[in-house]
């Protein structure tokens, strides 16, 4: 590998999250994501209805019903209206970085209504007395979960949903949106592209930007497009996104082979690589940020491809596996159970919830359940109160195991459990959940 080819890789490690996310961005606000609806800038856009299968977005939950915006304060600061809640929700602020940078909601700021300013970097004036939240970008993510027990819950959420309210201080100015991108011929210089054009509108926080600035000598901090670039530039670029491609996958396979044989990856602290934007519901908390710049570059990578948007383990914490108790890989050749006793220690909730590999999309199956937990119609508790999971392609025959199965694809999967608001014992790494069991040879 050449010293360009390395710096290459610095590169695609450092702007995979930036591309990826305004991609979703641009999706968001022309096609719509899952099941929420396109909505323009400054407009929320809700699903009515639970995560499915047919929502392909990365690690989607199906715990919650969402409501999301895209936010362009180009127009100045924008008022953001919450009604009093009776349930959990979360509004998790997501800058263009991939930084949490605040969250509105039961932990962070309690159920009562309430009105907020997002302004835009660099804004100094007269709030109001309304609560500030100061945006690092320009164009900011606000990703909205309403808890939901089901299709009953519904409409008590959609009443929830749209007595949310996004008005732009000033009505009449329009939105910047995205800098257009010339396609430059392949997908690999078209991401390579993205970023030259991307980084330099959505500058990072002053902490990155000497590391920004290094990339120079593989011309992605100039005005010339990546198509025009010199041969040798071009082969060093396609040689980084294979290199950072590489580390990213090595980085969550290393992730996932966990202390112990089947043992649930913890990721508390893969969100932690915001260490400059702390806003009203963040916790400005050594504990909480990632030291190690290295670190920090590549975990925020991983963290897009695996979960883009997901939150700080304080919000929701997630743990992940990818084999069973003998340490082979989870595959629906194989049935399984997850005997989850005693149940998390949980402020809100908590589930289990099934995605396919490698997309980490939801899988389809023939009682559309997606997930299992706490607030599962129907499911059956053990006689100490835990819960026994059953994971495989088929109905299990067993009536009980029925009860409580979760279908598996036909390949490879990925089971997340996610606890909302966790407890102490979760936090300080005293519960786990136990591994998977094999039933069958």
């Amino acid at each position: 590998m050449t010293d360009l080819d390395f710096l290459a890789t610095e590169a695609y490690l450092y702007g995979f999250p930036l591309v990826f996310d305004l991609e979703q961005v641009i999706r968001y606000t022309s096609t719509g994501v899952g099941s929420n609806p396109r909505a323009p800038f400054n407009t929320f856009s809700h699903a009515r209805t639970l995560a499915t299968a047919a929502d392909t977005f990365v690690s989607i939950n199906n715990d919650t019903v969402y409501s999301m915006a895209s936010l362009d304060l180009g127009v100045g600061p924008v008022r953001l209206t919450v009604p009093a809640s009776d349930r959990y929700y979360v509004l998790q602020f997501v800058d263009a970085w991939t930084d949490n940078f605040a969250y509105i909601g039961t932990r962070g700021t309690g159920n009562d209504a309430g009105e907020f300013l997002i302004v835009p970097p660099g804004w100094e004036g007269d709030a109001g007395g309304l609560t500030v939240v100061h945006a690092p970008t320009r164009v900011v993510s606000i990703v909205g979960r309403w808890s939901c027990a089901g299709a009953d819950d519904l409409p008590a959420v959609h009443a929830l949903q749209d007595a949310l309210i996004l008005t732009p201080v000033d009505p009449d100015a329009v939105p910047q949106g995205i800098p257009e991108v010339a396609s430059q011929g392949d997908d690999t210089l078209d991401f390579w592209e993205k970023y030259r054009v991307w980084s330099q509108a959505f500058p990072p926080a002053p902490r990155d930007e000497a590391l920004q600035a290094s990339f120079a000598a593989v011309g992605l901090t100039g005005d010339v497009p990546v198509g025009s670039m010199t041969a040798e530039q071009q082969a060093a670029l396609r040689a980084g996104a294979e290199g950072g491609t590489g580390m990213i996958a090595q980085a969550m396979a290393g992730a996932a082979t966990g202390a112990a044989p089947g043992a649930w990856s913890n990721t508390l602290h893969v969100f932690d690589y915001n260490l400059d934007f702390f806003e009203v519901g963040t916790k400005d908390d050594p504990t909480w940020k990632i030291a190690d710049p290295k670190v920090r570059i590549v975990e925020r990578a991983v963290a897009a491809k695996a979960g883009l948007w997901g939150n700080h383990g304080y919000e929701a914490a997630y743990v992940m596996t990818f084999s069973d108790g003998d340490g082979q890989p989870l595959t629906g050749e194989h049935e399984y159970e997850l005997r989850i006793s005693p149940p998390p220690p949980v402020g809100a909730f908590w589930s289990v919830t099934m995605y396919a590999l490698p997309e980490f999309y939801l899988v389809a199956n023939e009682i559309d359940r997606y997930s299992v937990g706490d607030r599962t119609p129907g499911i059956i508790t053990d006689a100490d109160g835990g819960l026994t999971i059953r994971m495989s392609r088929t109905r299990p025959s067993d009536t009980d195991a029925a009860a409580n199965w979760l279908p598996t694809p036909e390949g490879a999967f990925r089971p997340i459990l996610r606890m909302y608001m966790p407890g102490e014992a979760v936090l300080d790494g005293t519960y786990a959940p136990p591994p998977i069991t094999r039933l069958d040879s």
